[in-house]
């Protein structure tokens, strides 16, 4: 992890994971530098060969100490990725933490209404939901939508947690909670990696609020998405739930 000593120009950073993203890299970076809340940005890359990197490199000049680049060697996993991100922003001194996807799934005009959520209203989390206004999600297929609504129930099902959209992945933290949450326990590597930080927050007594959202699928490159991931989500729960908290993290 790059080490960062200069104290942020913002108190949010905007953590975004890319894999093959060369197509939307530039355009969400300057949708989110286009913003009146001034966000930092920093992209961790797992080595994409398409040369998403190179396109952050180029923008660094343009948008100094605004925009960071952390380039991993290997592609291990969005979980891997995001908790690269989080022990970097909590090195840099931020005091809000933000999870997006590089692919417009995330309305970047969202993010200040989940930066409110936390700080002007206080919530610990706010969790860009899908799912607490009806079904808010455009261009997927009626089979993923209900595997994804679905999966959601699941969980809530077996953990009891108060939350509907579990497996959201457009979530602002306060450092507070990341500092917590013991980041090396963290097991889960693919997309379960979103219902483990929740269920964890949620489980050291951190207040949780959810922000409707629309979720629209990628326009742009191609999905991430396969049986795997969702294996690991739907069947890794009930284990995260027997397992609890390990004993450091209690």
């Amino acid at each position: 992890m790059n080490s960062n000593t200069n104290k942020p120009l913002t108190d949010a950073v905007v953590i975004i994971p890319t894999y093959n993203e060369k197509e939307n890299i530039e355009l969400i970076i300057r949708a989110v530098f286009s913003l009146k809340k001034d966000f930092s940005i920093v992209v961790v890359d797992d080595s994409s060969p398409d040369g998403t990197a190179a396109i952050v490199q180029e923008l660094q000049k343009e948008f100094p100490n605004r925009l960071f680049l952390e380039n991993r060697t290997e592609k291990q996993g969005l979980g891997v990725a995001y908790i690269h991100g989080f022990k970097w922003a909590l090195q840099a001194g931020y005091d809000y933490i933000i999870e997006m996807d590089a692919d417009f799934s995330h309305n970047p005009n969202d993010l200040p209404r989940l930066y409110n959520a936390c700080a002007v209203e206080n919530a610990d989390l706010a969790v860009g939901s899908r799912y607490i206004e009806g079904i808010n999600v455009v261009h997927w297929d009626i089979k993923r939508i209900l595997l994804s609504y679905f999966a959601s129930k699941y969980v809530r099902l077996i953990t009891r947690i108060p939350v509907k959209d579990t497996t959201a992945g457009f979530v602002c933290y306060k450092r507070k909670v990341l500092e917590t949450i013991d980041l090396d326990q963290i097991k889960f590597i693919g997309y379960a990696f979103q219902i483990e930080m929740k269920y964890k927050a949620w489980k050291h007594g951190f207040s949780i609020r959810e922000v409707s959202i629309i979720f629209t699928d990628r326009i742009r490159g191609n999905s991430k998405m396969n049986s795997s991931i969702i294996s690991e989500a739907i069947f890794g729960v009930l284990k995260m739930t027997l397992d609890g908290l390990p004993k450091k993290e209690k």
